[in-house]
């Protein structure tokens, strides 16, 4: 690959799936501030020094900013980019009124829970069109081939088999024995199949082996060696209420699995060099460019439901900290003291720091070139 391409589809591709993401969950804070009657001062993509920007009729400034790793709304009232600090100076009626500071802690928690929300409704709205104008591929519960040496074949299961029940949960689709088999890592797998007239019963434990998954990372996945009987596989095209019940029934699966990854990470259960940072973000986002459009629409849609789930989390600095925070203010009738919510920050910065630090790690250790400097200092 030559310079040119490599900087469209590891540089470039990367920015603008970016970019898409962080602004649709900074204008959920944007649209809500606005409804709530919030005056905005700044609209920001990306953070530093301005490249260029324009003020609006409201009086925002609309801003792309020289590092574009993120972005922010600033409020009026606020006295910085992160909302962790008020603007002590004395305001009017006039001002207080259009303070962000000044509103009830309900309109303030909407304001917050609006960027998350927004990068989730952006994602079940681009898998229902996904799923209209591309279709939904959808394969039967039915094993085609049985790979030699697996944990499939070991316990006896045969091309032509249907699986219909996982550890207690029916099977519709083969998407469902793969979402199955990489979430219950910790337990072997009781599986009802059919087989002819007859229900069979098999307990398997999965495998785990080394492989790239679909955007060429590198990771360890728990694996029953069977594959999907291809004249089963057909492809969906949905209708707009269809689609967007199976988008909702997608997006839940996803958040599931994401929330079932990190406590098994926490567990011990699950390798925490699984969790990727910005190289690594960079790399799916270059991989997805050389599949496709199609590709490329899906990593956007898989990136805006983690930057909302991320921001969710009950972490000082981030928006699920600052709900926190509002939730205890309305429990008491007033505000957390300010020692109290300095050290929060304090602490959920060095989280998030700490957090950042270890996903580039792992980002570096993945690289190809990790391995050649290992080589050459061993």
């Amino acid at each position: 690959m030559d310079l040119l391409n490599f900087v469209w589809h590891y540089f470039v591709v990367f920015l603008i799936i970016l970019t898409v993401v962080v602004f649709v969950h900074e204008l959920g804070h944007y649209l809500v501030a606005r409804w709530n009657g919030v005056k905005v001062e700044v609209f920001s993509i990306g953070f530093g020094p301005e490249i260029f920007g324009w003020v609006d009729r409201a009086g925002t400034r609309w801003r792309i900013s020289l590092l574009p790793l993120g972005g922010y709304v600033r409020m009026f009232g606020d006295a910085d980019e992160t909302s962790t600090r008020a603007d002590d100076r004395p305001m009017s009626d006039e001002e207080k009124a259009v303070s962000f500071r000044h509103k009830r802690v309900g309109q303030r928690a909407a304001v917050v829970f609006a960027g998350p929300a927004s990068n989730f409704i952006f994602a079940i709205i681009g898998l229902a069109l996904m799923f209209m104008i591309a279709g939904q591929p959808v394969a039967e519960p039915v094993v085609g081939e049985v790979y030699k040496g697996s944990a499939a074949e070991d316990v006896g299961l045969k091309s032509g088999d249907r699986i219909v029940v996982i550890n207690g949960t029916a099977i519709d689709r083969f998407q469902d024995i793969q979402r199955i088999v990489r979430l219950e890592i910790e337990r072997p797998l009781a599986l009802e199949v059919l087989r002819g007239a007859a229900t069979l019963s098999f307990t398997v434990q999965p495998r785990v082996i080394e492989r790239r998954n679909m955007f060429g990372d590198l990771e360890k996945v728990p694996v029953l060696g069977v594959t999907a009987d291809p004249s089963s596989l057909r492809i969906v095209h949905h209708g707009p209420g269809t689609a967007l019940l199976e988008a909702v029934r997608e997006t839940e699966t996803m958040v599931t699995s994401t929330f079932v990854g990190i406590g098994q990470m926490i567990s011990g259960t699950r390798a925490a060099d699984e969790l990727g940072g910005p190289i690594r973000i960079a790399k799916g986002a270059g991989e997805a460019a050389q599949l496709g459009l199609s590709s490329v629409v899906f990593y956007t849609i898989l990136l805006s439901l983690n930057l909302g789930l991320i921001n969710l989390f009950p972490i000082p600095v981030l928006d699920g900290g600052h709900l926190v925070f509002y939730a205890a203010e309305a429990l008491l009738g007033r505000p957390l003291g300010e020692r109290a919510q300095e050290y929060g920050f304090r602490i959920g910065l060095f989280l998030v720091l700490a957090l950042m630090v270890f996903a580039t790690r792992n980002d570096i250790v993945s690289l190809p070139v990790w391995d050649a400097v290992k080589r050459l200092f061993s």
